[in-house]
């Protein structure tokens, strides 16, 4: 029961007012704050000289600089100033009192300082107690108590005097007070002038403030623990680590793991990838540093990370600075320097160009390898060279699990990590000559490497992380396109590489074999002269290959043997005459095939192509007196025994308009006999150069000497394409042909044939026999 429930004013005064920011004071309790506003100052001086009473109000606003009166509160609490203190000449401190409830009913000035008439409120105090009052008190009590445990700062006494004090109205006085509630709800408890009604408001607040102290303390609690276990840890680390100093095992410990987490956070490959290296780090720390497993670990983790994850090679050059570099470097291939600079024109127009897989096929010598170092030099890439030839072993390419002994990654890993950069130009060289065992087959291992769809998250055994290939330029070499197995000759763009001519081996030569052994030599070109017509007789009767390479043997001889002529001070130069290179070089390791001296009957000359490029095929039939049988002699493998079987049968159909013997086949006996019996010889292209020998033995007909021919012969007399054109071409020519016979079909490819044996031979396309033996001189 309360005495009243409206406030009881009890006086009236005009005081002086100073607005507080942030801060509310409650009746019966002591405030110290600072005083800077001038308006504050003055109000201060004017009650100091009065009778000490100020009236202190919140502003709604904390961050007013200067309030107006309608941005001040007009509750407020009448106080007694005990003590001011000056800290300097704009600041002073002061110490209240608060005495009791007012309010603002006008105000009489505003400046220089704020003065208020206030009226006075007197405490209405409850006459009995209630169970309601009891009920607020002690729950009051209760929120107040767990508010102390929770908050774990405050004062013992503080707590003691609230839990004390019985009176609802000084409680939620003192509760508000002493706790660290908002400025805007102690206004709230300020404002309410009825003490069950104020205790009310208090409780509701409190129980509130208790909920965000417990959650607070919750997160606190986490954070601790969290803190707690990284400390211990670091505790135990340290510890290890002095043990492991102790006793002379320096490596491992934090201090390596720290090093490692480091350098894996300096990669900035997130993801995947940086999670297992740091799991694998982590496995590091824990493990004794002298074990095993520590340095498998420590290997697998060294690997990964000198792995090229984001860095690239952004050298970029103009089409006509790559087309020099290209022209520089190699003498002739057109066709593959085309096809090079239309991969860096795209490239240079697009950076998605990604999966170029190139495959170069030709004879040993021809370049293939010098050329893929080229491309890298013009594109601004590194290079780096993997030799395949022999490998039998899939883990060669994907490498070995890292838990077996001695594991390492793969060929392709070891290349980038070479190279430094994760876009440079790989040759696989000698794709051709991989095989298969037991232990599995890396020609299926480089499916995923050499598929463009497919690497972009190649996954190597050792590194069992994915790694993107698609910037790599792959460059593969083979000399026998078929040895390549289908899957893989798929995924690549074959660009071939033909044997070069005696004109282009010549200024290869010139241009750059000689120079190249003169400089290894400590030769210069004063000391040592080669002519044209010199090296003309060095690829003539010297060297009989596809390539260079036995050519640049023979002009490094030239070159030891002229050094030592020099060392010894017999001459200060030499010059390389056909006299001299005898002496050198002693007598010509090869002849030319001669022409016949004169047209023969049973003698056809035919054109092969050979690993070392092209050659003479001189074809010899017999007709002999016997049972009908054939001879075959001369290493002939199958399909051209086949296709000697199928011109015999051709003959035989056409000894009416042939003008041969029906009986022949009766009573003759055929000897076809191709020279040079040690060396094995095969293939189709023979066809109408044996049945042209032979309907020129069986008709008595003899062949003109100067005609060779090539192409394959059916049943019925149509002439198939062959292959290897333009080396048979050069041979030919080399032998002083002056007429070929080549099938009708393969006439697009005399555009690849050199322009010199062009001008010099006569090419007659045919389609069936007749054209054969017409153009060979035997009439039907």
């Amino acid at each position: 029961m309360i005495k009243k429930t409206s406030p009881l004013v009890f006086d009236s005064a005009v005081l002086p007012v100073i607005a507080l920011r942030g801060v509310v004071l409650l009746p019966q309790m002591v405030l110290r704050f600072d005083v800077a506003r001038k308006k504050s100052l003055m109000a201060l001086e004017q009650a100091a000289q009065t009778d000490q009473r100020i009236f202190l109000v919140a502003q709604k606003n904390p961050t007013d600089q200067e309030p107006g009166i309608n941005d001040i509160y007009t509750i407020g609490t009448v106080a007694q100033i005990k003590q001011v203190v000056r800290r300097n000449q704009e600041t002073l401190s002061i110490l209240v009192e608060g005495l009791y409830r007012g309010a603002i009913n006008r105000y009489e000035t505003t400046e220089p300082y704020f003065s208020a008439e206030i009226s006075m409120f007197s405490e209405p105090e409850p006459v009995k107690k209630t169970p309601t009052m009891e009920a607020l008190v002690k729950t009051a009590h209760q929120l107040f108590t767990r508010y102390a445990a929770l908050s774990g700062d405050m004062a013992p006494e503080v707590v003691g005097n609230g839990i004390s004090e019985k009176r609802p109205g000084m409680l939620a006085d003192y509760l508000a007070a002493n706790t660290m509630i908002s400025f805007e709800d102690q206004q709230v408890v300020l404002e309410e002038y009825d003490p069950l009604k104020r205790l009310k408001k208090l409780i509701q607040i409190l129980a509130h403030e208790n909920s965000v102290l417990e959650i607070e303390n919750e997160i606190q609690e986490k954070v601790k623990l969290a803190m707690d276990k990284s400390q211990r840890e670091y505790y135990l680390k340290e510890q290890i680590r002095t043990i492991s100093s102790e006793l002379g095992e320096t490596d491992g410990g934090p201090d390596e793991y720290y090093e490692y987490e480091s350098k894996i956070m300096a990669l900035n490959v997130g993801g995947e990838v940086e999670e297992k290296l740091l799991k694998e780090a982590g496995k590091l720390s824990k493990m004794p540093p002298g074990s095993h497993e520590a340095t498998v670990i420590r290997n697998y983790l060294d690997t990964c990370l000198d792995l090229p994850w984001n860095k690239m090679s952004h050298k970029r050059k103009s089409i006509a600075e790559i087309r020099k570099i290209l022209d520089k470097d190699h003498y002739g291939l057109e066709k593959v320097k085309e096809r090079i600079i239309e991969y860096m024109a795209v490239q240079l127009l697009s950076d998605d160009v990604k999966g170029q897989i190139l495959c170069l096929v030709g004879s040993p010598g021809v370049g293939k390898t010098s050329v893929a170092r080229s491309i890298a030099h013009a594109s601004g890439r590194e290079f780096v060279r993997i030799s395949l030839g022999g490998v039998r072993d899939e883990a060669d390419i994907r490498g070995h699990r890292k838990t077996y002994v001695g594991a390492m990654p793969g060929r392709i890993i070891n290349a980038l990590i070479q190279a430094k950069t994760k876009n440079p130009v790989i040759l696989l060289d000698e794709i051709d000559k991989m095989s298969s065992d037991f232990r599995g087959d890396p020609a299926s291992a480089l499916l995923e490497v050499l598929d463009a769809e497919q690497n972009k998250n190649f996954v190597d055994h050792f590194v069992e992380l994915p790694f993107d290939l698609s910037d790599v330029l792959f460059i593969t070499t083979a000399n026998y396109e078929e040895n390549i197995p289908d899957p893989l000759l798929d995924r690549m763009e074959v660009i071939h590489l033909s044997s070069y001519t005696r004109e282009e081996k010549v200024q290869i030569a010139k241009l750059h074999l000689v120079p190249k052994q003169l400089k290894k030599h400590g030769l210069t070109s004063a000391n040592l002269r080669v002519s044209e017509d010199v090296l003309r007789e060095l690829c003539d009767n010297y060297t009989r290959e596809a390539g260079v390479r036995n050519l640049e043997r023979e002009i490094a001889t030239l070159c030891r043997k002229t050094a030592v002529k020099i060392a010894e001070g017999q001459v200060k130069s030499v010059v390389i005459t056909s006299k001299k290179l005898v002496e050198m070089l002693g007598p010509a390791k090869y002849k030319p095939d001669p022409l016949l001296n004169k047209d023969e009957v049973g003698v056809v000359t035919g054109l092969a192509w050979t690993a070392a490029g092209g050659d003479t095929l001189p074809i010899e039939v017999t007709v002999l007196e016997g049972s009908g049988k054939i001879e075959l002699t001369g290493s002939l493998g199958d399909v051209m025994k086949e296709s000697a079987h199928t011109a015999l049968s051709y003959a035989r159909s056409r000894v009416d308009e042939l003008g041969i013997d029906k009986d022949f086949y009766k009573t003759k006996d055929l000897h076809i006999h191709v020279p040079e019996g040690a060396v094995p010889k095969d293939g189709p292209s023979a066809g109408i150069t044996i049945a042209t020998a032979i309907i020129s033995a069986l008709t008595n007909k003899p062949v003109h000497r100067d005609v060779a021919m090539t192409g394959e012969i059916t049943l019925r007399g149509r002439i198939l394409p062959i292959g290897g054109l333009r080396e048979k071409s050069m041979a030919a020519y080399r032998a002083g042909i002056k007429t070929v016979i080549i099938p009708a079909d393969n006439l697009p490819d005399l555009y690849e044939v050199d322009k010199t044996v062009k001008e010099k031979i006569k090419f007659v396309p045919a389609d069936n026999m007749d054209t054969v033996l017409k153009t060979a001189g035997i009439p039907i």
